[in-house]
């Protein structure tokens, strides 16, 4: 059964088989079919492409004409806009910069960048042309600037009226109409510490809608070259608006010969003028023209340090040539004070100086402000010592007739409550020289030395006198006067309560020294020894006699005493009255026991009042007038 089905099988796998094979032959005819019609489209495609390769060189090359087209389109709106440009800034330019700086030089510019566009792009025909054309503009603008900024430093640098000047001040320090008609507006007194926090407002040299002008045409002038033309401009106009201002205000050039031959009120005004002209210029003159410098050639390219050093130079010199001179001129104590003033002004701008002269161009200018100050320095404590020296070798012979309190002491006791005005400028004076003592310990010994010195020359005319009561007088009057001011002064501060102490026993010695002296024999007059007991006078004559003497001798010493001591002056109202009443306590207890005692002998005769001439009272009336310089009053009325 299974041998049976075998052969069907075979014959159906044959015809399956063939089916396949005949499938097969008809695939193969399509796809030769296809090959052969794809074949063909290739062919045709090459042909076609063969057909259209002249069309696509031409279609190239009239896109490379038409963009090379566009780009010499661009190029010549380039030019042409350069030409256009060129154009307009030349009329600019002709028209000159005097109309319209602004637009004068922004016209500069622009030639400017069309010789930049021209020598970037040297390929055009015409560039050379173009640029020489451009170049010749340049060099015509360059001119005019020059000339417009000259024309600007011209009309713009006149010197500033003193009153504009005086309107910038601290209101303080603003001189009234009185005041500058008198001296030009100085001040010679000595300044308060407070004027050097005051406010300073700096002057408008130049207007402010200026100073950018002038800052793009110095620009502009360095860029083309011509610097040291713009330097010598700028520092030719600026330095003598400076000259001149200062002139305006008084500031004047004197040498030292000058300043010796001055009178000394008129150089302690010439001084006080210069202490406020020192301050004008510094903080606003030459502050604004350090201002104005900066902000002119801000940017620019150029040697500003040596310029500002020039143009105030002369200025600078001028000023502290007075200064210089002052310093150097012989010494006297008078000008101890101005010269504190001198030197307090020079410490106190020192460093607005060397703000306004900074960098190594202004050196000098900084070096001669630190020399000048020294140098004041210097003097002012030379003289100090030469003070010193002539209040103990004064040897003028003035005699107080009065035994008053004589001008010398007056006039030291004067001197030294100024110095104590100037307490913190003689530490930094001090210090100046010698940094490695305490400056208060320094103006304690100095002072004290100078006090010395009075009292030894005191010493010494106290012995002119012939009187030595009036010796006694005229030392007591001295030593108090130097006391009391010492004690109303800042002075008691540095001379301690010690020494007030001391020279206050002075004054009490002299006093006693005097009572003795003066009041000695009067009171011998009026002792009972040897005058005998009263049980022995009414049995001699002689012991009467003698007390009618005593009586007659009393009267003619204290006439004596009343006409020669009224006429001499105890100045002080407390002491006189202490030392009146000091002399009533020891005369007129012995003279009332006197006339106690011896009175009955004389009350009998014919003329009592010849002996008794003075009650106790009419005594102590009479020593009322003692100390007051009558007889010199009357003669002064």
């Amino acid at each position: 059964m299974v041998v049976g089905a075998l052969p069907r099988t075979m014959d159906a796998l044959s015809r399956r088989a063939t089916v396949l094979r005949d499938s097969l032959r008809r695939s193969q005819g399509n796809t030769d079919g296809m090959v052969a019609i794809l074949g063909s489209f290739d062919h045709r495609l090459s042909a076609l492409e063969a057909a259209m390769r002249p069309t696509q060189v031409r279609t190239h090359a009239i896109r490379t004409a038409h963009e090379n087209i566009d780009r010499a389109i661009k190029a010549a709106d380039s030019i042409l806009s350069q030409f256009d440009l060129a154009r307009r800034a030349e009329a600019a330019i002709l028209r000159g910069p005097h109309e319209d700086l602004e637009s004068y030089l922004e016209a500069v510019e622009v030639l400017k960048g069309i010789v930049r566009y021209f020598n970037s792009n040297k390929n055009f025909k015409s560039s050379d042309s173009v640029l020489t054309h451009v170049n010749n503009l340049l060099a015509k603008s360059t001119m005019k600037i020059e000339e417009e900024f000259k024309q600007l430093m011209s009309t713009y640098s006149k010197a500033i009226e003193p009153d504009r000047l005086f309107d910038c001040l601290p209101k303080s320090m603003r001189p009234t109409k009185g005041d500058q008609e008198a001296d030009g507006g100085g001040r010679s007194d000595h300044q308060s510490k407070g004027l050097e926090t005051a406010i300073y407002r700096t002057p408008t040299l130049i207007p402010p809608r200026i100073l950018p002008l002038m800052n793009d045409i110095a620009q502009q002038l360095v860029q083309a070259g011509n610097q040291q033309s713009c330097y010598k401009i700028y520092r030719d106009s600026r330095a003598s608006a400076l000259e001149m201002s200062l002139r305006k205000l008084g500031v004047e050039k004197l040498s030292k010969d000058d300043v010796q031959k001055m009178q000394w009120e008129a150089l302690e005004a010439k001084i006080g003028n210069w202490i406020h002209f020192m301050r004008i210029a510094v903080k606003l003159l030459l502050a604004g023209e350090r201002k104005i410098c900066d902000q002119i050639f801000d940017g620019v390219n150029f040697n500003k340090g040596h310029c500002f050093a020039e143009l105030t130079a002369n200025s600078v010199l001028t000023l502290f040539s007075f200064g210089d001179a002052v310093a150097k001129s012989k010494r006297s104590p008078e000008k101890l004070f101005v010269l504190l003033d001198m030197y307090e002004v020079m410490r106190e701008l020192q460093p607005e100086i060397d703000e306004i002269f900074e960098g190594k161009p202004c050196t000098e200018m900084r070096e001669a402000a630190s020399s000048l100050t020294k140098r004041l320095a210097q003097t002012a404590q030379e003289t100090f010592a030469d003070f010193e020296e002539a209040v103990e070798k004064d040897a003028s012979k003035t005699i107080v007739q009065d035994g008053t309190v004589h001008p010398l002491t007056s006039y030291v006791i004067n001197y030294v409550k100024f110095l104590f005005d100037y307490q913190s400028t003689l530490k930094l004076l001090f210090l100046e020289f010698d940094s490695g003592t305490e400056a208060e310990s320094q103006l304690a010994a100095v002072t004290t030395r100078i006090m010395q010195a009075l009292q030894n020359n005191l010493d010494g005319k106290s012995k002119q006198y012939k009187d030595p009561a009036l010796t006694y007088l005229f030392l007591m009057n001295n030593v108090h006067y130097m006391v009391r001011s010492v004690r109303r002064s800042e002075a008691k501060d540095i001379l301690g309560d010690d020494w007030i102490q001391r020279h206050r026993r002075i004054v009490q010695q002299n006093a006693n020294q005097y009572k003795r002296v003066a009041w000695a024999k009067i009171l011998q007059t009026l002792s009972v020894q040897g005058a005998g007991s009263s049980g022995d006078l009414s049995s001699s004559g002689v012991s009467r006699a003698m007390i009618k003497e005593r009586f007659k001798s009393f009267n003619m010493q204290f006439e004596e005493l009343h006409a020669k001591q009224s006429q001499w002056i105890v100045p002080d109202q407390e002491l006189r009255e202490s030392l009146r009443l000091a002399v009533a306590e020891v005369l007129l207890p012995a003279y009332r026991s006197f006339i106690k005692r011896f009175g009955n002998l004389v009350e009998n005769n014919k003329n009592p009042q010849k002996y008794v001439r003075y009650s106790p009272e009419a005594v102590d009336q009479l020593l009322g007038q003692f100390f007051e310089g009558q007889q010199w009053a009357e003669q002064k009325r």
